[in-house]
């Protein structure tokens, strides 16, 4: 298994998005979507494993499958939804996806498609959004993260379980209701039946 990693914020992580998004951007011309950057890597000044995180968001439930065949045709494998609701995961076949005629090489990248309105979209831009006005946080959320790395370098359902306590807590300052923290709590537990 590949170790965990927890870098200092890096302003490239921002760039290398904006890479991605242009390339998305011309293979899904025509469908109404917001490409949005969420994560840790989304978040100036926190502490993140360097991977970008991509939420290709769908005002049109259709709009999903045609997604989908786009994404296939630049390199991408569709994964489904990998345990969280109305969230469609891919994964790329190799380090030059998306594919591009200068056949370039991008940042490693976890790739996602979500109808507007979906729960684990709200998760990802309250947690963006509340950590982008909140320098404290972000300061928290960094220190947590880079002792988890430490405590479990090998163990990254341990990591993601124990790291979910925080970002609990700040999905609730943010004000995200109740039933909808149990269901992030419940998705990323260990034995559960979330993302990983």
């Amino acid at each position: 298994m590949r170790k965990i990693v927890v870098e200092d914020y890096n302003p490239q992580w921002a760039k290398d998005f904006k890479a991605l998004e242009e390339v998305f951007s011309k293979h899904l011309e025509g469908i109404k979507c917001d490409i949005e950057h969420v994560g840790s890597t989304a978040v100036e000044g926190l502490a993140a494993k360097p991977i970008v995180d991509i939420d290709i968001v769908v005002y049109n439930r259709e709009d999903v499958t045609e997604v989908i065949k786009r994404l296939e045709t630049i390199g991408y494998k569709h994964m489904g939804q990998m345990g969280i609701k109305g969230r469609e995961a891919f994964k790329p076949v190799s380090e030059k996806v998306p594919f591009t005629a200068e056949k370039r090489c991008f940042r490693e990248h976890h790739l996602y498609c979500i109808p507007a309105g979906e729960e684990s979209l709200e998760n990802h831009l309250r947690l963006r959004d509340f950590l982008r006005e909140h320098p404290e946080a972000v300061e928290e959320y960094s220190t947590v993260k880079k002792h988890l790395a430490e405590k479990y370098p090998n163990d990254i359902d341990a990591y993601i379980e124990e790291k979910t306590v925080t970002i609990v807590s700040i999905l609730e300052k943010a004000g995200m209701e109740s039933r909808k923290l149990n269901d992030i709590e419940g998705q990323n537990k260990k034995d559960g039946d979330g993302s990983r």
